[in-house]
């Protein structure tokens, strides 16, 4: 699975620094950072970091992160994204995560499961690692929204990254663990959305509290 990702840590970046992709990446950043709350001092593994998009956000609160990646490529520029910083690249299954039990503060994983069909069998390694009383927070594309629904579309004509993609609902999300969580999702805009008319949507559709949203995360405490 690794060589699918292996040719696109350069336009993966590259879409976060459209308009569209800022502001996305904005709204994303918000729901999962609101859930996370890592704080100063804390050891979080970012499972299926990618690029280091968000791993990056994680160290702005002075956490020290290791970023677990499938793809070489994708993690090599992380690890180039975050030199300097208490960033710890490991590269893995993160089905197989290959750290001991409670070995960190906390756990998130932004938009990898969707490439994992048993996505059960990664979130409880995450479960595994956690300390007892630690968050674990999992992120994804909302089969719900019509971005999943285009995207799907695209994965049926052949699309390289997207015909290998398992999109899910909140219903869903919730049941990749038997423990108790919350689900939310953000993103309720269209891509093609002028700025002020997608700021508009998306302050609609929080106040609403609709389950619509592109871009959905799950929540749950490990546990005691």
């Amino acid at each position: 699975m690794s060589e699918i990702f292996d040719p696109w840590p350069e336009k993966y970046d590259q879409w976060f620094e459209t308009t569209a992709g800022r502001l996305v990446k904005g709204y994303e950043r918000e729901l999962i950072l609101r859930m996370l709350k890592p704080e100063r001092g804390e050891f979080i593994l970012d499972a299926g970091c990618g690029t280091g998009v968000f791993t990056s956000d994680f160290l702005e609160t002075d956490t020290k992160v290791v970023g677990l990646e499938l793809s070489r490529p994708m993690l090599i520029r992380g690890m180039v994204k975050n030199r300097g910083r208490r960033f710890l690249p490991v590269q893995g299954d993160m089905r197989k995560l290959p750290f001991a039990e409670a070995a960190f503060d906390k756990a998130v994983s932004v938009t990898a499961i969707e490439f994992i069909e048993n996505a059960e069998v990664a979130v409880q390694e995450m479960f595994r690692v956690t300390k007892p009383g630690g968050i674990i927070v999992v992120a994804t594309l909302n089969s719900l929204s019509p971005w999943a629904h285009r995207r799907g579309e695209a994965g049926k004509k052949g699309h390289p990254i997207f015909r290998h993609a398992q999109f899910r609902s909140p219903e869903e999300m919730a049941e990749l663990s038997p423990v108790e969580g919350i689900v939310e999702t953000a993103v309720h805009f269209e891509k093609t959305d002028d700025l002020d008319v997608a700021q508009k949507i998306e302050i609609e559709g929080r106040e609403k509290g609709l389950n619509t949203g592109a871009f959905i995360a799950a929540r749950w405490t490990k546990p005691g």
